[in-house]
């Protein structure tokens, strides 16, 4: 998949999860699969989208240890 392609992809998350965000952890594991097809490609990750994937891993795990 083309660099470009993959970036339009992960724009257009992002303005899902500012419209939907309580769809976050379908939009999370969307977010990481787009980010493994750029590493697979050789491609540089965009900081900003790496903060933001570990951010929400973050989130849920957080979300995850207040139901136990």
């Amino acid at each position: 998949m083309a660099f470009d392609q993959i970036k339009l992809e992960i724009s257009q998350l992002l303005t899902e999860m500012q419209n939907q965000p309580t769809d976050k952890h379908e939009i999370y594991l969307s977010l990481v699969e787009k980010l493994n097809q750029l590493k697979a490609t050789g491609m540089p990750l965009p900081e900003d989208l790496v903060k933001l994937e570990h951010d929400l891993e973050a989130e849920f795990a957080s979300e995850q240890r207040e139901g136990e």
